[in-house]
């Protein structure tokens, strides 16, 4: 095989008529498109093919070292004289490399090494280049160190239900402890304020988070400031912080001094041992807090919060889910809006954004609607009339553009509106469909002439399962009187909003109210939000996503224990990523990938959640934590594999998918198998996709860990940085190791408690001896530089399917075309928690042997140019033989382009002398790669552009024919916003 490219030229004639000519070579197949006058012969389009198509294989061969790889893999898996010879997965395998292999020692010699080095009767190439290359007093003796090793290999079947349910226990263990240690802050909130006594002359002293080493300009510290000792910390993303005090946060529209601030902060400060105590039993933990229902915020570690352009911190714990969920129940809600003629100016406003507030405390398991009513009923969202929709983020955001377009007029008939919100709560609780848990009532109006008990009497008593919470506008209290009774006597709450500051903290209020009967049954029940960013733990990438386990705070006191006193919420962060950390990667294979949604449905980890924009500016998509499953699976119509999931069974499913890869750019079809089960004590699923064909196979290798170790600690060998291998984060005296040195201590018994896996290791270790002889091969490569007429050769690299890699400079690292290459700044070029690199899966679904070719989509720079090329190495050649490693080569796109355009110079004419090429003014040519982004054309601004963009007629006859065939698929980013019923 050639590669995978298309080869297209045009004819144009001297009239300048539209193309004539076209042929596509795809592999080795050349094709005339069209043409009914004389172009080019079909035979010199063929030779041009041949010509730069050989040439190409052979220096990206030569250069990756794939066949001295695949050669050595074969060696690895023939079997000996008298074993069996079966390769069928699940039969051990055994063999020895054998280095006076003929094939395997003419790859070596016909690829660059050095010719003329002496070897001893029976001694293999590798070893003697080594001994050349050391020298006589350089380490340890090379025919000692270098001595083959025996190796045995076994192919086996992934067992897909057994993995999932696997990872579903490691799942349920990391969120088991989360929500040990937000217990233990819990049982300590409640302890502490039990034995506290509230003085109304408290004076104390806190840290809070804004003034922490401020100064006024005296130099002295400010009021509630002082001096507070931050320091960089790697496990917050070098964040400073103080790992053995919290700070204070207080909401802007807050009196810091406020005697129910001062004392709740006073008897939370004996949070402070156990926030320290929580970290030293699980130092993988990061942010804990207590959220007060007064308002303020305790955080550890303390770091300092800086407030934004505006010189304000608009944080109130009390809006955030995760407390919101904590202290209420999930519950139905409809909300009246008065928009009656009184209603008019400011009242509307004031009254719009108590909606908006009100919406802001609903979250994900609520269910709303939205209500108008003057003489007449009109539903916010005509299109919902008599039902409710999901609290998501999509919903609440339509409801409030159609908040816009509210007016005032008319008279305000409050008791038909009363009497449509009872109708509406009650006929939904009975479809099973709501929260089926609260109902509430929220009424936004300027008064009441009359109570409605006779719509209260038909309607809700005497059972009073719906609670009616009035919001009077206006700063008038005439008819406060029969709001006030309205809400007594349907055990709701009443509020008086008279200006825009006011809204927040009195729509708060009823979140109390709806608490207090898991306060009073004491309901510790363990909450997880969905996935959300944390703005203030970032990495290089941009925020990081997390999930939160949070609890409800009681007061046990005695003389309050039967009122329902909410204190607060405690709660504990865990970022997504170290929940990733757990995805066996190499079980999964190239394609494959773990999942996991909430009981709505809603992605909490995934590969193609992307929260942020990819326009540079690391902005925050709006609906990003309710991405539903069926978004990026889209593929099943029918929601059997979200549905099944949603309903927490164990199970399996099977489809045909489409995945993006290359920021979209391209696409790869195949057949998925996904296998899911629930996690215990948490109201998520866990699920894993498994690619059919060399997806489904794994294979176990094993090496002496002495000679695996010993490949493993050479300079050219890195491991990805996102998986774990050894888990460093538990033990604090760990943090500081590498994955390689942790390997080795665990490997070699120095570190009994270092939690490793051993079978990945197992794995790793067998990678680094086999892809050991590379690193000789690349640097004979390397040296021989008179012999090197290849210079556009920049990099060599290879992957393994155990996050192993091997790279190789063949000039100076500042004189790289792509110095972001292989690096993290290029993610989609490096393994990482959650995917292969691209030039690793675009080859594993080539043929083996046949490489293929790119340009970077990142390479925008001239500077950074380049062509990338790879090939995948197959463990057997059989069809079920697992993927086990991609080899490729970076090289200068002027070098790639000067072998193409050298190339199509050729003639068969015995003279020497062609009349035609790419060359004469009226031929285009171009060079295009599999789908179908061109990689040589005469005008340098279209290189890299899809092919259609640039000859889009010549694009639509290539997919009549055959040659290309056009690819939907359908992403989350270009959704429109739905309505989730």
């Amino acid at each position: 095989m050639l590669g995978k490219w298309s080869l297209l030229f045009s004819h144009m004639c001297s009239s300048s008529s539209s193309l004539l000519l076209l042929w596509t070579l795809v592999g080795l197949d050349v094709v005339e498109v069209s043409g009914s006058q004389p172009g080019i012969p079909l035979s010199v389009v063929k030779l041009w093919a041949s010509a730069f198509g050989g040439e190409i294989k052979s220096i990206s061969a030569k250069y990756s070292g794939s066949q001295l790889l695949q050669k050595d893999l074969w060696a690895i898996t023939a079997p000996r004289p008298g074993t069996n010879s079966s390769s069928e997965p699940g039969s051990p395998v055994k063999g020895r490399i054998n280095p006076k292999n003929a094939a395997c020692l003419a790859a070596w010699e016909e690829s660059g090494g050095i010719r003329g080095s002496p070897r001893k009767h029976g001694e293999s190439f590798q070893t003697a280049y080594r001994k050349r290359l050391l020298g006589p007093n350089l380490g340890p003796p090379c025919t000692e160190k270098y001595k083959e090793p025996e190796k045995s290999v076994r192919v086996e079947e992934i067992d897909g239900v057994k993995l999932v349910k696997n990872l579903a226990l490691k799942l349920e263990e990391v969120f088991w402890k989360k929500a040990e240690a937000t217990r233990r802050l819990v049982e300590a909130a409640e302890e502490a304020h039990h034995q506290h006594e509230d003085n109304p002359d408290l004076q104390y002293e806190y840290f809070n988070a804004v003034l922490i080493n401020e100064v006024d300009e005296e130099g002295n510290n400010v009021e509630l400031g002082g001096e507070f000792l931050l320091e960089p910390n790697d496990h917050f993303n070098n964040l400073s912080v103080n790992l053995s005090l919290s700070v204070v946060q207080v909401p802007t529209n807050m009196y810091n001094k406020d005697p129910d601030i001062v004392n709740g902060v006073y008897w939370s400060e004996a949070l402070n041992k156990v926030f320290v105590d929580n970290f030293e039993r699980d130092p993988t933990l990061i942010w804990q807090y207590f959220g007060s229902a007064k308002g303020f915020f305790r955080q550890y570690p303390g770091v300092k919060w800086h407030p934004d352009e505006h010189g304000v911190i608009g944080f109130d714990c009390r809006n955030r889910k995760w407390y919101i969920q904590a202290a209420t129940s999930p519950k139905d809600v409809v909300i009246l809006i008065d928009v009656s003629g009184s209603m008019k100016g400011l009242r509307l406003t004031i009254a719009r954004q108590t909606v908006s507030s009100i919406l802001d405390t609903l979250g994900d398991d609520d269910f709303f609607n939205v209500i108008a009513y003057n003489q007449e009923i009109h539903y916010v969202e005509p299109c919902l009339n008599g039902t409710l929709v999901r609290a998501d983020r999509t919903n609440k955001d339509h409801f409030r553009e159609h908040l816009k377009k509210l007016f005032a007029k008319g008279i305000g008939l409050l008791g038909v509106a009363l009497a449509e919100a009872f109708t509406i709560l009650n006929e939904f609780n009975q479809t099973g469909r709501g929260s089926l848990c609260s109902q509430a009532i929220m009424l936004v109006t300027d008064g009441a002439t009359e109570m409605y008990d006779d719509v209260f009497e038909k309607y809700n008593w005497p059972e009073r399962k719906v609670r009616i919470f009035p919001y009077l506008i206006g700063r008038e209290s005439a008819f406060a009187d029969n709001l006030k009774w309205m809400a007594c006597a349907n055990k709701g709450y009443f509020s008086q909003i008279s200006t825009l500051a006011d809204v927040q903290e009195n729509v708060m209020r009823y979140l109390h109210v709806m608490s207090r009967p898991k306060v009073i049954d004491h309901e510790h029940d363990t909450v997880w939000t969905e996935a959300y960013v944390d703005s203030a733990l970032k990495d290089k990438s941009g925020p990081s996503l997390m999930t939160t386990v949070a609890m409800p705070v009681f007061s046990t006191k005695n003389e309050t224990k039967n009122q329902g006193i909410l204190l607060g919420v405690a709660g504990t962060d865990i970022p997504l990523q170290e929940l990733m950390k757990l995805i066996p990667k190499h079980m999964l294979g190239i394609h494959g990938y773990a999942f996991a949604i909430t009981n709505n449905g809603y992605i909490l980890m995934h590969p193609d959640l992307r929260p942020l924009y990819q326009d540079g500016k690391k902005r925050r998509k709006p609906n990003y934590s309710s991405v539903d499953l069926s978004e990026v699976e889209w593929e099943d119509k029918d929601d059997i594999l979200r549905n099944a999931m949603v309903k927490r069974r164990t199970g399996t499913f099977s489809m045909e998918v489409k995945k993006t890869v290359d920021g979209g750019r391209r696409v790869l079809k195949m057949h998925n198998d996904y296998f899911y089960t629930d996690i215990k004590g948490t109201p998520f699923s866990v699920g894993v996709a498994l690619s059919r064909g060399h997806g489904k196979y794994f294979f176990r290798g094993n090496v002496s860990v002495e000679a695996g170790l010993r490949d493993l600690e050479q300079p050219d060998v890195a491991l990805a940085d996102e998986w774990t291998y050894c888990n460093t984060e538990e033990q604090h005296e760990h943090r500081h190791l590498t994955q390689i040195q942790a390997i080795k201590m665990f490997m070699t018994g120095r570190r009994t408690h270092l939690k490793c896996d051993r079978e990945l290791i197992q794995e790793v270790l067998f990678d680094a001896v086999v892809t050991a002889p590379l690193e000789a091969y690349w640097t004979g490569l390397a040296l021989n530089k008179s012999e090197n007429s290849d210079k556009g050769v920049e990099i060599a690299f290879l992957g393994t399917r155990a996050g192993l890699s091997r790279t190789n400079l063949f000039v100076p690292a500042d004189q790289l075309s792509n110095q972001d290459f292989l690096t993290a700044e290029e993610k989609e070029g490096v393994f990482n928690a959650d995917h292969f690199p691209l030039w690793y899966k675009r080859a594993a679904e080539q043929v083996p042997g046949a490489f293929v070719y790119s340009i970077p989509f990142s390479t925008a720079l001239e500077n950074k140019s380049v062509v990338l090329a790879s090939t995948a190495i197959q463990l057997l050649d059989d069809r079920k033989s697992p993927i086990v490693a991609a080899v490729g080569i970076q090289m200068k796109l002027e070098f790639f382009q000067r072998k193409f355009w050298t190339a199509c110079r050729q003639c068969t004419a015995l003279d020497g002398k062609c009349g035609i090429s790419c060359d004469s003014a009226d031929i285009n040519c171009y060079l295009i790669d599999n789908n179908a982004f061109i990689l040589v054309t005469e005008e340098p601004s279209q290189t890299g552009l899809f092919f259609g963009e640039v000859e889009g007629a010549v694009m639509n006859k290539l997919l009549q024919m055959g040659s290309f065939k056009r690819s939907e698929t359908q992403h989350h980013i270009s959704l429109s916003p739905k309505l989730i019923h």
